[in-house]
């Protein structure tokens, strides 16, 4: 069961853009929080971006300011918009369905896409 979509990953170089979309289910979108991922090898899966089914976002301290989460209900997409690539940067990136807690911290639930490479040359 893969209920997420994810694409938009591909090569580029530091200092590029990419844009990753996630299909999302309507109800899963509608109803929860929405995260984006990412899994380098031998590294563990972290948290880059989040957002709130209202829209507040939140960003690890490595992508603030390169990288912006959206969500399009309408369209059942969520977005991450990275700018100013990183070799670092380079990873598998998924799409998660969330939830905030009642300290603003974004817990996952387990349902996941496929995940989409992204790798950022020097």
């Amino acid at each position: 069961q893969v209920p997420l979509v994810e694409s938009g990953g591909g090569l580029v170089q530091a200092g590029g853009s990419l844009r990753l979309s996630c299909a999302v289910p309507g109800d899963m979108l509608m109803k929860n929080a929405m995260g984006w991922y990412r899994q380098a090898p031998e590294k563990q899966r972290e948290l880059v971006a989040s957002i709130s089914s209202g829209s507040t976002t939140n960003y690890a301290d490595s992508v603030k300011g390169r990288f912006t989460i959206s969500r399009d209900n309408a369209k059942n997409t969520v977005y991450l918009q990275m700018n100013s690539l990183k070799p670092e940067d380079t990873a598998v990136y998924y799409c998660n369905v969330g939830f905030f807690s009642a300290t603003g911290t974004y817990q996952s639930l387990p349902y996941w896409g496929q995940g989409t490479q992204v790798t950022v040359s020097s």
